[in-house]
């Protein structure tokens, strides 16, 4: 069966061709000009030596040459290979000749984030990569970096009229690379049907809660999978306009709730976190509650206390989802047909089942007791690029094993309990840092928490706390409250005051680089 994920954006432009499809400032951008400009670099690339099943990088913000590449490349029949905009020129090289990309596009950056040199730089650290487009924010200018051509001028002449390719629903169409926490980052293959599938998933989801032009703040990067398929790839699919934020800012995220009518938010925990400690005196709070219909959050397990806040003070429910970049990413959501649990990462989605093993694959199937989340079903990767190793050690059978440790309760709704890594073994006894930071922020004084284990000489790990202060208490103080409310070997005996958390670029904090302290 042929099948292209650009498939999404071209139906959409036939069916709203005038509607805005991207926005940013002031800049709107129509669905039909969004396909045309893709259709551009989808004949630039072909005209370049680019096949179907070639391998093309990107490296980009929020901005509208992000989508506008994407479904290019795929337009292309070519392989999407997405990019942290935070690497270094080392680091690119790696992911370049990692995933034998034969072109990359790369967005200039800024001075204080030189993409597009750092770019280049692994660019030339790499025999295998032919050609590499500048992506300039005025498509007219010259290169800033000599040696290198902008896309802008490498498109002119090219016109939009180009013919996607019929590509096959088992082909890869995206290469995501995992974060690298454990060894070398890893590329899981997603094929064009894995997010597809997952994309009219999501909107089979919101479909009872979604208005009929829903408007969606991104505020997630879109190189990363939870942004580009439940925003982008979902909200292409039914026509939305996507209000593009390249980084996220709390205020400056409020204010365009506000004045762009937002129905849809999407973010991890600290985003939200984030927003409430934005709502000042010039903020119409009501008015944003009136438009916002939809919430949601995945990406990190979710405070059970923000959960509350956010209801409060925008009247919306958070809906938890759950998954990987191996997983497309979404395998768990919030069940539309039943009420919200919170603190609940949901139940199976459409087509797809979960179940929870222990280290030797077994099931568990008590009701309460913690396992191994494993997944199957169309979300499924292909496998990690060129890996068969790595691949075997997370897929047996069609199951795809996590690392992500979870009970279920009676009515099947699961519950993260923590990562398996993430776990403190503290004198023998099993100490999860989710549970601990969800009593953390519960005191008063708490504004944020991460709790992590660190080495001892005679328990094997000691429970720490790294607290961001929302009011006065002292470390003493709080670990005598600690005392009070856990159990004698979960609560932490260190705590550390600190003005910020390590984050990823998706606003996941880092904590293995609070062990390292």
């Amino acid at each position: 069966m042929t099948l292209n994920l650009a498939t999404l954006l071209e139906d959409s432009a036939r069916r709203h061709p005038d509607r805005d499809a991207v926005v940013l400032g002031e800049t709107r951008l129509s669905y039909a000009a969004l396909d045309a400009a893709a259709g551009r670099v989808a004949g630039l690339l072909a005209s370049r030596g680019v096949r179907p099943g070639d391998r093309v990088a990107l490296s980009c913000p929020n901005l509208p040459y992000f989508p506008i590449a994407y479904y290019g490349i795929l337009k292309a029949g070519a392989v999407v290979v997405p990019l942290n905009v935070l690497l270094k020129g080392r680091e690119i090289a790696y992911h370049l000749a990692d995933s034998a990309a034969r072109a990359y596009l790369c967005f200039e950056g800024t001075a204080d984030l030189p993409m597009g040199a750092e770019g280049f730089a692994g660019f030339g650290q790499t025999d295998g990569c032919e050609e590499f487009f500048l992506i300039t924010a005025d498509p007219a200018a010259a290169s800033p970096i000599e040696g290198a051509q902008t896309l802008g001028r490498a498109l002119a002449g090219v016109d939009g009229t180009f013919e996607s390719v019929d590509t096959d629903e088992t082909d890869t169409a995206v290469i995501l690379y995992t974060s690298g926490t454990t060894g070398q980052p890893k590329g899981a293959e997603l094929t064009h049907a894995n997010l597809v599938f997952n994309a009219l998933t999501c909107n089979r989801l919101f479909g009872g809660l979604a208005t009929e032009h829903e408007r969606h703040l991104i505020t997630l990067p879109l190189f990363h999978s939870f942004g580009s398929t439940v925003q982008m790839n979902a909200g292409f699919a039914v026509g939305s306009t996507l209000v593009l934020m390249p980084r996220f800012q709390a205020d400056e995220a409020v204010r365009l709730l506000q004045r762009e009518k937002i129905t849809f938010f999407a973010g991890v925990p600290t985003m939200y976190w984030g927003l409430l400690g934005a709502l000042d005196g010039s903020v119409d709070v009501e008015e944003i509650a009136r438009n916002l219909r939809v919430a949601v959050s995945g990406g990190a397990s979710l405070p059970v206390e923000i959960i509350k806040q956010v209801k409060e003070r925008f009247g919306v429910q958070i809906l938890e989802g759950y998954g990987l970049s191996e997983t497309s990413p979404v395998a768990t959501f919030s069940d539309p047909e039943r009420d919200p649990r919170p603190g609940s990462i949901g139940v199976p989605i459409w087509g797809v089942r979960v179940k929870l093993i222990d280290p030797e694959w077994k099931t568990i199937e008590g009701t309460d007791e913690v396992g191994e989340i494993a997944i199957r079903g169309h979300n499924i990767m292909k496998g990690y690029y060129n890996r068969p190793e790595a691949t075997a050690e997370v897929m047996r059978d069609g199951w795809f094993r996590t690392g992500d440790l979870a009970r279920r309760d009676g009515d099947g709704f699961y519950y993260i309990v923590d990562r398996a890594k993430d776990m403190v073994i503290r004198g023998g006894f099993n100490v999860y840092p989710r549970e601990i930071e969800e009593v953390l922020l519960t005191h008063p004084a708490v504004s944020l928490a991460a709790v992590v284990g660190v080495p001892h000489d005679s328990l094997g790990e000691e429970v720490k706390a790294f607290v961001i202060r929302g009011g006065d208490v002292t470390e003493d103080e709080l670990i005598a409250w600690c005392r009070e409310n856990m159990a004698a070997y979960k609560y932490p005996r260190l705590v550390e005051f600190v003005e910020s958390l390590p984050m990823t670029a998706t606003g996941k904090i880092l904590k293995r680089e609070l062990t390292d302290r």
